[in-house]
Formats: structure tokens, sequence, C-alpha cells
């Protein structure tokens, strides 16, 4: 009888603890989100909701599982330090900086808050990492390969227009580091001698500046443009593609939904993609990964989007070859 007693009770009293901790209320985390553009554009939605998205794939819904801090530049750039010193104040668990100036001035802002970039440019280069494979600090997510592919850009660009000679070639100069503007610069000229291309450059600090860049593409009579990667200029994507059809000068962008505006060709890696699978990153580090030990990931896929509708208005007659090669005609 003393036997049966005793397990009883102690059986009990090994329930009631994990019945107490059932009851307990689930931690909510809380993130940082920095963002270049407006946070209610439709152009940062596209990327918000990439996340979102991903966020529930990791089953983490924004207001009940996980609460999100925007803070959103609104285009200008130099308030992206004070911005991410907010954050850091905030002592939130982790801050996602979609981009390379992003990512920088949440950096600067805090060395020991995980930081979680889904598109960066070179990482290793500007800084951010001592190798893909290891990061070592606080910072990781994914590169978009964005400035070693602007030889390929000009390449196609100039396949799609044989006569094209002189190129404007739009930039802002706080894009990325140093080291990789440099080598982006490097690899971009080796590529316009070998296609036989002029390059004019046209840096921009702030989108107050891109209607005298086009001014001034057009005066120095620029038969194309290419954009170089930047996290400003892809949330003015809208405002560009319209510049663009104003002073008629066929582009080629570095990602898809530039082309879905109107743009004339795009190619690269999906943007929306990437910052969908940032989540997993959110999710290793909410439990208890390091930064630092999760490797930054490489895109495997890029796309080749052309608009023939645009080619039309003006005047391209894009090579049947290059259609053909396209993962996305848009009529």
């Amino acid at each position: 009888m003393k036997r049966r007693v005793f397990i009883t009770l102690a059986s009990g009293a090994a329930v009631w603890p994990l019945a107490a901790r059932a009851q307990q209320p689930l931690k909510i985390a809380r993130i940082g989100y920095l963002i270049a553009g407006s946070l209610h554009s439709p152009e940062t939605r596209v990327i918000t909701e990439a996340l979102r998205q991903g966020l529930r794939e990791q089953g983490y819904l924004e207001g009940q599982s996980i609460n999100i801090e925007y803070r959103a530049a609104e285009g200008q750039m130099d308030r992206l330090p004070a911005l991410a010193a907010e954050l850091a104040r905030l002592n939130v668990d982790l801050i996602i900086a979609a981009s390379t100036p992003l990512a920088r001035a949440a950096q600067q802002a805090t060395k020991t808050i995980p930081i979680v970039a889904p598109a960066l440019g070179d990482p290793v280069g500007d800084g951010f990492a001592m190798s893909l494979a290891r990061p070592g600090g606080n910072v990781t997510g994914s590169t978009f390969l964005g400035p070693g592919l602007v030889p390929k850009r000009l390449e196609l660009l100039k396949e799609a227009m044989p006569s094209a000679s002189r190129v404007a070639a739009l930039w802002h100069p706080e894009a990325f580091g140093e080291p990789t503007t440099q080598e982006m610069f490097k690899e971009t000229e080796a590529a316009a001698r070998t296609f036989g291309v002029q390059l004019q450059y046209v840096g921009v600090r702030s989108p107050g500046e891109l209607e005298g860049a086009f001014s001034m593409m057009t005066s120095e009579r620029a038969s194309a443009l290419i954009t170089f990667p930047s996290p400003m200029l892809y949330s003015e994507r809208r405002r560009l593609v319209g510049l663009a059809a104003k002073h008629r000068l066929p582009a080629m962008f570095n990602a898809r939904e530039f082309v879905e505006l109107g743009g004339l060709i795009a190619y690269g890696a999906s943007i929306p993609d990437l910052n969908r699978r940032c989540a997993t990153y959110v999710d290793k580090i909410l439990k208890g990964a390091k930064p630092g030990d999760l490797p930054i990931e490489q895109p495997t896929k890029f796309e080749l989007l052309i608009n023939v509708k645009t080619a039309k208005a003006l005047a391209i007659a894009i090579p049947p070859s290059m259609l053909a090669r396209a993962d996305e005609v848009i009529e």
C-alpha cells in the first residue's frame, strides 16, 4: 500500500512542473528591420511581404509570436546611422538590414546584436565576414552578387543593342565599401573595352539628384543606360523606369521589378526571394545560433527578363536568340 502511495505522489510531483511550464506565456521575439526606402511605398512592400512570408513559413506570425520594429530611411541614406542606433538602444533580439549600407549602419551601431543582411554585395570585400563559410562576426545572411554581375549586364545590353557605343552608368557612391566599389569599376571597365563601349559615369547620392543625372546623360548623348546595384536606386525603381522612358534611354537593370514596371532588360538574383529566405537565419538565431557560425549564402539562380513592349517603343529589335534565352519575356 505504502509503495503504491509513493509512486502516485512521485508521479504527481513529476507532472506538476510540466503543467506549470506549459501555462507560462511563450517569449515573443522582437526584431528590428532597417529599410532604405519608404515603409508604405509599393516598392518597399515587395520585400517586406517577402520577409513576412518567410517568417510565416518558419512558424512566426507578426504580432503574435514575433514583433517587428520598423525603421525606414525614406531614401535619405544619411539617416541610417541614427535609425540603426535607435534599434540598438531598443536591444532587439536581432536586426534585419537588407543591403550593404544598411548592414554597415547596423554594424556601426552594435557589435553584439546579431545582424541578418539578405542582399549584401561582397561580404568579405566589404569587411562584414572573414569568409562566406564562417563569417566570424555579428553579421550573416546572403549575397546577391550584384557588383560582380555588372560586366555580365553590360555584355547583355550590348547584345541587345550592338550599335550602342556610349553607355551611361548610374551609380550610388555609398552603395558599397571602397574595395568592392573599386573592383566593380575595374571589372566593368575591362568589360567595356572588350565590347567597345565608352562609359559615362553618373553618380547620385540622393533621389533628388536623379532628374539632373538623366539630363546630363541626354546632353552627353548616351545611347543606353546601365544602373549599378544600390538599395537607394532599387527603392526608386519606379521613378528610374519613368525617367528612362522620358529620355528614351534603353536601360539595363539588376532586378526583375524594374522590367515589370516597364524597364527594358534586367539580369540578377531575385531580391524578394533573398528577403524571404533570410527568415531561416532569423529562426536559427532566435533559437540560439551565433551569426558568426552561419555561412553566408550565394544565389544559384539568376533571371534574365526582357520587356518587348518597351523595346518596340524604343525601336529596338531584340535578337531572337536573346529572347529565347530569357527567363521571362514581358509583352
